[in-house]
């Protein structure tokens, strides 16, 4: 299990590559890499990020350790930046690794949606004019229902 939360930029096929390397008992690895998306009104300049250093790794860790009990995972990889970051730069990648696929899917999807919803980051988008925090969206917290059903 790997968490890294870092400025620096990454190479999402070198992040994978080096994931997959020795895996022996995994029939499936599953990746999703987030970019900086702009705003929906357009004209986003950057976004910046921003985190307590340690808490933010230990939050994350923690999500990973409950993928981990929930499907039978060889291995997991969960990177996210902070600082600032302009549109279509990778912001986030989830990487995980099973014997199955669907025990694959399913954890990168949680980790995904708990990434979303539970780490603790907070975003500001800047615009030319303007900076906004971004605000929890009813939906990433609705994503979090059918994880709760599906306690296992």
């Amino acid at each position: 299990m790997s968490v890294r939360v870092q400025s620096a930029r990454f190479d999402a096929g070198a992040e994978l590559n080096a994931f997959s390397a020795g895996l022996e008992n995994a029939g499936a690895v599953v990746s999703f890499t987030g970019v900086v998306r702009d705003r929906e009104a357009g004209g986003m300049v950057a976004m910046e990020i921003e985190h307590y250093p340690g808490m933010t790794e230990r939050a994350i860790a923690g999500i990973v350790e409950e993928a981990r009990r929930r499907w039978d995972l060889a291995d997991a990889l969960v990177i996210h930046r902070h600082g600032r970051l302009v549109p279509a730069e990778p912001i986030m990648m989830v990487a995980t690794a099973a014997r199955h696929r669907l025990a694959a899917f399913e954890a990168a999807e949680f980790l995904m949606d708990y990434l979303k919803s539970r780490a603790p980051f907070w975003k500001k988008e800047i615009g030319p004019r303007d900076a906004a925090w971004v605000a929890a969206k009813d939906g990433d917290e609705a994503a979090l229902g059918r994880w709760a059903a599906r306690e296992q």
